[in-house]
């Protein structure tokens, strides 16, 4: 591949042209250069952009005379005659009062104002980038206000907005040029990995509320859309190299690499190519949570501990019920069993830190074709992206994502009113592993857990009867039971590690296999230039989703999963009141393979007020919906402590399992089970999951108390589309030269999507307050038995709440120059949401995002010459967050960042010195994964 890049940009070099030349400058008003200034032939898409010195020289086919347009974000566009070849220009560009005229295409797919923006919007530029002191631009879209990120690895990072935050984000779109960014197998955005480099960033734009209305079902909690550079405008050849370290308390001080190089060339005004290259590798934040993943204060001295980044001690059985076994086998004396307490043991697990390599690393490589057939402006656009690296997701476990591999193939024809485009989205899971199953079959390549229990029953059943205490006992046990245990770092270890993960079945193995693929294909048209009363938008989307994890993860064992979906939307805006009052209306309709249809609808009102139309109103009330994903129906993944069940119907008789006689490592059902069943086995279903289980809540409170009155059988639906209403308000302006921003948002939700975990017995009837009287024949008092022997299993069920959510929050962005080109910036977010969670005890919303959030920056780009700098801060207060892996509260974090920059205008460079974090004090974001340390960077651009 790096050889083809290498021989694309030969081929960009050896064509030439008969051109005409036009060279200049670009300045402002103090003859300060500016950089990244677009120039471009007015009518035409040839164009060019300005270095660091603010010079440029636009190459074109085009001859005189003609007019060239000038313009650079924060300043007023500029248009200059040219009237002969290799003329020199000297523009001078004013600065704009305010950035509130900047245009924005996201948030009603047609270019407008932010300032008419119907809802709230935020943007990120070349020139943020440049003043970013996070290590990547995709780090910097942390402190845009709204923006709440989640980092799972240092490669893997989340975006949220307005709650219900969550490393899988479901909820949450991010679009490169036009494409889903999101994992055909997953359902969500893993980050930047197939996503852009940032010398090819144009622009960043970001809609943090629901946009359903236009972008579809997934568009239910906020978008992201990342737009690169096109090759006709932006040509030459631009590279970046960073070098730094990571700090860290666990993993120490760690190399940090990350380089690319950008290749974009028009040979005429009809065709222009691009290419790309970037490669990043560094080492990733060490997970070393050795707290109790639910008993708060247990610690590995305890008999039953199971860790939150410690693996294969989540095996665990009743001792007692092992040492019943091995005397009716005549290994014990059956007076021994009473000398072993009724109490759960767990193996002894693995650090995470013994399971992976923690090298975190990604690399991109795209190129695209870009073909303009007619005079008009009529393109053609084949656009290849391929991403692949090493990176740690969390779901209900840590996932391993090793050589993990995503490609994306577009070919779209755009113009100035339409466009029509289809791509395919396909990945690899490569070696990608599971760390709590490569933990648990580690333990038994070196010993079975039959074997493992059975020594440890023994070994305390000998300790107790030569006087030792219990604590003593238990140790001892242990110790006997882990003799021959494979240490990390051996050759013995090494070989095993190996084995397992390169096995895709979870007795045995931890491999994910993943294959799946998706096609989509969406289609806009605008009447504007046809009708004039109103501006009239129309299109759609068809998406299939191939689902094939091979058994792995989805029930698909016998072939590929197929499942499709299909919209259609319109949307008319109309100015009224001289142009100061614009309405927008838009209806879609979304079609899912296993629901009836929705319709979303969203209106707004935005009104410019003022003489000079910069006091803007603005309000929007919106339906939106999200459909079940793909793995809320056809997930069937074993977990070790449950079972994930999707709730297609066809998908839950697709699911069995076949528990009891130590099959699977599942142990051995109790001897009255036995008896109730006719068996020393059982086959269970998913229909067990949903129609004959007790929710885990309710369980727990009978274990504690003993009370059967307290049992709940399950009763739920399948899983089913979520609905919210979403109402916002919000104002921008310039007010004595403060940029203001303020918005305020309130949601409501509907049969919102979340997990239950339920326990189904393995004989019986599951019943409201089952009798306990005993009673053998009585199938209540089988579950009974079935819970109180062990003769259980653990589900987790995708369904629906019946309890209306509500989350409501408000925004303040404030910010101006306060002398010279001193900037300074503040936001704030305030976040809560309203659940009541007395009835319905067993659901986890899992709104995971801190009530309170506020962010600040001050910098000057023109300290002195050349010579920029730039500190931002953020602030969070703790927060809950709940899991499917793990509960517990998230701290409060202050993080200061920090970056220095000078200009090179000869050698047409920049250099930066960046830090991160340099109060040093680790922090975390989510739950289970390492805390994020300091990071250092020194790196070098140069632009054409």
């Amino acid at each position: 591949m790096r050889m083809y890049l290498l021989l694309l940009s030969l081929f960009f070099c050896s064509i030439t042209f008969a051109q005409n030349s036009t060279s200049g400058t670009v300045v402002e008003n103090d003859n300060q250069p500016i950089f990244g200034a677009n120039i471009k032939i007015v009518g035409e898409a040839t164009g060019t952009v300005t270095d660091n010195d603010g010079k440029f020289t636009l190459i074109s086919s085009v001859k005189a005379p003609y007019v060239i347009e000038v313009t650079s974000i924060g300043f007023i566009s500029k248009r200059i005659s040219i009237t002969s070849n290799n003329q020199n220009v000297r523009v001078v560009l004013k600065e704009e009062q305010t950035l509130l005229n900047e245009i924005v295409v996201s948030a009603s797919r047609t270019p407008e104002r932010v300032l008419e923006s119907p809802v709230t919007i935020e943007r990120m530029g070349i020139a943020d980038i440049k003043k970013s002191a996070s290590a990547t631009f995709y780090d910097g879209l942390e402190n845009l206000k709204e923006v709440q990120m989640n980092t799972s690895s240092l490669s893997f990072k989340s975006i949220n907005t307005r709650g219900f935050a969550t490393v899988a984000n479901t909820r949450f779109m991010q679009l490169v040029d036009g494409m889903d960014n999101s994992s055909p197998l997953l359902n969500f955005v893993l980050g930047n990995l197939i996503g852009i480099s940032e010398i090819d960033v144009q622009s960043v734009e970001l809609l943090p509320g629901a946009s359903s209305a236009l972008y579809g079902a997934n568009a239910f909690n906020g978008i992201l859309f990342m737009n690169s550079k096109s090759p006709f405008t932006s040509q030459g050849i631009t590279a970046y190299a960073k070098f730094g370290q990571t700090s860290q308390k666990a993993a120490g001080s760690n190399d940090y690499v990350d380089y690319g190089i950008r290749m974009a060339h028009a040979f005429s005004p009809k065709l222009a190519a691009k290419a790309n290259f970037t490669y990043m590798r560094g080492t990733d934040w060490f997970a070393t949570n050795y707290d109790d993943k639910t008993n708060v204060g247990r610690d590995r001295s305890h008999i039953n501990y199971d860790g939150i980044n410690v693996y294969g001690d989540e095996v665990s059985t009743n001792i007692k019920g092992v040492g019943s076994s091995l005397a009716a086998l005549g290994l014990i004396p059956s007076s021994a069993v009473n000398l072993l307490p009724s109490t759960n043991v767990s193996r002894t697990g693995y650090n995470e830190t013994s399971l992976t390599d923690n090298k975190a690393s990604n690399t991109k490589i795209d190129f695209s074709l870009h073909y303009k057939p007619f005079a008009n402006d009529v393109e053609v656009i084949w656009q290849s992206k391929f991403g692949f690296g090493n990176a740690v997701y969390q779901g209900a476990n840590r996932y391993y994502l090793n050589n993990f591999f995503m490609q994306q193939h577009k070919l779209e024809i755009k113009g100035k009113n339409f466009f029509i485009r289809g791509y395919t989205t396909n990945e690899d899971g490569g070696k990608s592993y599971d760390m709590l199953f490569t933990g648990i079959n580690i333990n038994r390549v070196w010993k079975d857990d039959k074997t493992w229990f059975g020594q440890y029953a023994g070994a305390f059943v000998q300790a107790t009867l030569a006087g030792q205490t219990p604590e003593n006992a238990h140790i001892a046990a242990r110790t006997t039971a882990d003799t021959g245990r494979l240490i990390p770092g051996t050759a013995a270890f090494n070989a095993a590690f190996n084995k397992v993960t390169n096995e895709a079945d979870v007795l045995t193995g931890s491999k994910l296999v993943d294959n799946s693929r998706i096609y989509h294909s969406d289609a806009n048209y605008n009447f504007k230039d046809l009708i004039e009363f109103a501006e009239i938008q129309v299109g759609g989307s068809f998406r299939e989703y191939q689902l094939n994890s091979q058994g792995r993860i989805y029930t698909d064992k016998d072939g590929p999963i197929n499942y499709n979906e299909y919209g259609a939307y319109t949307q008319l805006t109309k100015k009224f009141i001289d142009d100061r009052l614009k309405f927008t209306g838009s209806m879609r309709y979304d079609k899912a393979q296993n629901f009836d249809g929705n319709i979303s609808p969203r209106v707004s009102l935005v009104y410019s007020g003022g003489e000079s139309r910069r006091h803007n109103f603005r309000g929007s009330f919106q339906t939106g919906f999200r459909n079940p994903t793909t793995q809320d129906q056809y997930i069937g993944f074993n977990v070790g402590s449950a079972v994930l069940i999707g709730s297609a119907p066809d998908n839950l008789t697709r699911f069995s399992e076949v528990r009891g006689n130590d099959v699977d490592g599942s142990g051995t059902i109790s001897a009255f089970g036995q008896a109730v069943l006719g068996s020393n086995t059982v086959t269970l279903t998913g229909l067990n999951a949903y129609n004959n289980s007790y929710t885990a809540t309710s369980v727990g409170q009978f274990s504690a108390t003993g009370n059967t009155a307290l049992l709940r059988k399950t009763n739920v639906d399948y899983v089913k589309p979520e609905q919210v209403k979403a109402f916002e308000l919000g104002y921008r302006s310039l007010i004595r030269g403060v940029s203001v921003d303020i918005n305020g948002y309130y949601n409501i939700y509907n049969d919102f999507i979340g997990n239950l975990n339920v326990i189904a017995p393995y004989y019986g009837t599951t019943q409201d307050a089952p009798n306990a009287t005993p009673n053998p024949a009585d199938p209540g008092f089988q579950t009974l038995a079935a819970l109180q022997g062990g003769d259980f299993r653990v589900y987790q069920l995708y369904t629906n709440t019946d309890v209306e959510i509500k989350s409501l929050g408000f925004g303040l962005g404030l910010s101006r120059k306060v002398y010279r080109d001193f900037e300074v910036g503040v936001t704030y977010n305030y976040a809560e949401f309203k659940f009541d969670q007395a009835r319905d005890p067993s659901f986890e919303a899992g709104f995971n995002t801190p009530k309170h959030r506020v962010k600040a920056s001050f910098g000057n780009e023109k300290l002195f010459k050349n010579f920029g700098f730039n500190v931002s801060g953020r602030y969070n207060n703790e927060y809950l967050w709940q899991s499917t892996m793990v509960d517990g509260l998230i701290a409060a974090a202050t993080v200061i960042d920090a970056q220095v920059n000078y200009d090179f205008p000869k050698l047409k460079s920049t250099l930066k010195l960046g830090a991160s974090n340099i109060g040093g004090k680790e922090y975390g974001q989510v739950l289970g994964a390492g805390l994020i340390g300091q990071q250092y960077f020194a790196s070098w651009t140069i632009n054409p």
